[in-house]
């Protein structure tokens, strides 16, 4: 059942994940900050076995330092 919740939510992650680069429009900072958010989501879930807190706890960490990376690039 543990095998099931995270393979879910990894599908989870991965489809949002795809949704996002079709954001063709985006700014770099922006980019950064999605692409912050998703591997902070996937490393959240990993650490923490699949736990829903941790994707979302992960997700923020990842966006905020993926939007203060963004600031720097021009």
């Amino acid at each position: 059942m543990k095998t099931m919740k995270s393979l879910a939510t990894s599908a989870g992650v991965a489809t949002l994940l795809l949704a996002l680069s079709a954001c063709s429009g985006m700014t770099t900072r922006e980019k950064d900050t999605a692409i912050g958010a998703g591997v902070g989501a996937v490393s959240g879930s990993v650490l923490t076995g699949g736990s829903a807190i941790g994707t979302v706890g992960g997700a923020a960490v990842g966006g905020v330092i993926g939007n203060e990376v963004g600031k720097d690039k021009k």
